[in-house]
């Protein structure tokens, strides 16, 4: 790490604390950042660390408590006062604007002028630099709509970096990145440091916290509970004063796959779009198969042509032997394949309606007679469900009142209840805490042991690692490895990756 040139307060807070109705989320949080230095806010999901980043940029009002901000009274109310005085934030969720150009949201709000119009050339300039800095090699004047998941998180950071901000708060900036892409991020991190810059930086990625922070603080339900001088504090150290429990592992026994039955096999398939070719494998039932590679390796493209999402140019799909081609998210299902998708927000719920609507939805046939919906069996589906997932929540509850790893528990709970054959899960772990993931490994495994054919995307090397049977290998769209347990490691599937 670089040492930071200003060791200078930036930010102060005193006692905060926060309210919403009846439920108090904060009590009486200290935190300090000095300029020069990456503080890791850390806590499982509910912990209070969106709430808190909130109250730092100006969207959200504390009930209690005091801040400062370089030595003098700061009380934003709105995150535009936060902006003016040097403060800015990424948000886990993608707040672009599809169609705009990269430039025009990169920018956006404070477009450069010339004469008193839009200096589109200025605009798109300055905007490929922010770009070209994370290694994001795309046209500032393409639009956003249609872009990888990764490449919008990217652009988030690019709009965050063209603030010139003295403070940054980064909320799961790399969460849809993979390794490559991670570590432009770090090295950005790190000349931001090196400029005197403080960085609040939020992730469930313990991992990459050994990398980044010099100081870690940690939240539990709503309180500081510990604070770290070093940022290469162990990782079971910092879990266990997250979860406030000792932590036996990570993942469970990976179950042994049953006789060999080909569940799924794809041989030679290839997207319409160019976003993969020639792709062969199979998965069996009972085991799990990971996909790797580096963002643009054509990973969720893969799937989504799996399940019916994407056309297919060309190439076969059969399941238990028998080519059923999908040509739509119908036909996969019909099958017996479900898709639990990365972004859970935008494609997996529908975060206005409830819980119960959004079980029922893929389920219509278990939870009504006759062409209705008969409330009492609908009831008694979804409290099983829900049961059955341990998520915390009644049916009433609206989807966007959760937190992310119950979200992620619901949009599982709403597919596996058709009880699927092969189910393909997408960054099954994005912007998860510890304690969540733990249990959604549980239930990846649980799957397998029943013998269902498992496929799992993800970002994350260690997950993937600890997760699966075998692991296939992509990059630019090409297979380039499929490799077994006994041989399979972070060297041998970057090599791989980037090949």
């Amino acid at each position: 790490m670089t040492s930071p040139p200003d060791r200078a307060s930036l930010l102060r807070l005193d006692g905060i604390s926060k309210i919403f109705g009846s439920t108090q989320v904060l009590f009486e949080v200290d935190l300090e950042v000095h300029g020069g230095e990456v503080v890791a806010l850390l806590g499982e999901n509910g912990a209070g660390k969106s709430t808190l980043s909130g109250i730092i940029a100006g969207s959200v009002a504390p009930t209690r408590g005091r801040m400062e901000w370089l030595g003098h009274s700061y009380t934003p109310t709105s995150p535009k006062q936060a902006i003016a005085r040097g403060i800015g934030l990424i948000h886990q969720e993608l707040r672009l604007l599809p169609h705009l150009s990269i430039a025009e949201n990169v920018f956006v709000g404070q477009w450069p002028t010339r004469a008193g119009r839009i200096d589109r050339r200025e605009m798109n300039r300055r905007a490929a630099a922010q770009l070209e800095r994370l290694g994001l090699n795309l046209p500032p004047t393409r639009r956003v709509a249609g872009l990888s998941t990764a490449a919008q998180q990217l652009i988030e950071i690019a709009k965050a970096l063209a603030l010139d901000a003295r403070l940054l708060i980064l909320d799961e900036p790399t969460a849809s990145l993979g390794g490559e892409e991670s570590e432009l991020l770090f090295q950005q991190v790190d000349k931001l440091r090196s400029e005197g810059v403080g960085i609040i930086y939020i992730s469930h990625r313990l991992e990459e916290i050994r990398r980044i922070a010099d100081r870690i603080v940690v939240l539990r339900d709503g309180h500081k509970v510990n604070e770290f001088d070093r940022g290469n504090t162990p990782v079971r150290t910092i879990v266990e004063s997250m979860v406030g429990r000792k932590l036996e592992r990570m993942f469970p026994d990976l179950p042994t796959p049953l006789d060999g039955r080909s569940v799924l096999r794809v041989e030679g398939l290839t997207s319409r779009r160019d976003d993969f070719r020639d792709i062969h494998c199979e998965v069996h039932a009972g085991e799990i198969l990971g996909i790797a590679g580096l963002v643009g390796a054509g990973r969720t493209e893969l799937v989504r042509a799996l399940s019916g999402a994407d056309p297919i140019g060309e190439g076969r799909v059969f399941f238990h032997g028998k080519d059923a081609t999908p040509k739509s998210p119908r036909d996969a299902i019909r099958e017996g394949l479900v898709l639990v998708p990365e972004d859970r927000k935008l494609q997996g719920l529908v975060l206005e309606h409830s819980l119960a609507e959004n079980i029922s939805y893929p389920n219509l046939g278990s939870v009504s007679g006759r062409g209705w919906i008969l409330r009492q069996r609908q009831r008694r589906f979804v409290d099983a469900a829900l049961r059955q997932f341990n998520v915390k929540g009644t049916g009433a509850l609206r989807a966007n009142q959760l937190s992310g790893g119950n979200q992620q528990k619901v949009v599982l709970a709403k597919w596996l209840a058709r009880r699927p054959r092969v189910v393909v899960l997408d960054e099954p772990t994005r912007g998860i805490d510890v304690g969540a993931r733990s249990s959604i490994y549980e239930i990846i495994v649980q799957l397998a042991s029943e013998g269902v054919a498992v496929v799992v995307v993800s970002s994350d090397l260690e997950e993937v690692l600890g997760l699966s049977h075998r692991i296939l290998v992509l990059a630019k769209g090409r297979q380039t490895g499929l490799l077994d347990r006994s041989e399979a490691t972070e060297v041998a599937i970057m090599e791989r990756a980037t090949a």
